[in-house]
């Protein structure tokens, strides 16, 4: 197997120019305690759109565990309906960090390589 460790097969890893984020989406339906805002400033909170801030709980609202502003399907094509004005919650996960990894699994999902690490 060209070397490759068994473990190091079954790491997907995303091209290049593709953000791996598109295709995946599952930290965005992991939790609803996930979305919290804690670090955004009123100002930051007030540039979401209302209809996708839970205010009473401080977060983002969802259906279910589902996050309002995602568009898809989870591991199939998926994109934010505020990506540039997107929690800092949502900025701060990694492709293929240790909470990336967790949502992954919790739909199936393969697991993906840390961006930065090559083979």
């Amino acid at each position: 197997m060209s070397g490759l460790s068994q473990v190091d097969a079954t790491v997907a890893r995303p091209a290049a120019a593709a953000s791996p984020c598109q295709s995946c989406a599952a930290c965005c339906s992991y939790s609803r305690e996930w979305p919290r805002f804690t670090t955004e400033s009123d100002a930051d909170i007030a540039r979401i759109p209302s209809e996708f801030v839970d205010d009473r709980r401080g977060r983002m609202r969802c259906s279910g565990d589902r996050c309002s502003a995602l568009v898809g399907d989870v591991g199939v094509s998926a994109s934010c309906a505020i990506y540039a004005v997107r929690p800092e919650v949502c900025r701060s996960c990694e492709p293929g960090d240790d909470a990336c990894q967790m949502a992954r699994r919790r739909f199936g999902l393969t697991p993906i390589c840390p961006m930065g690490v090559s083979a």
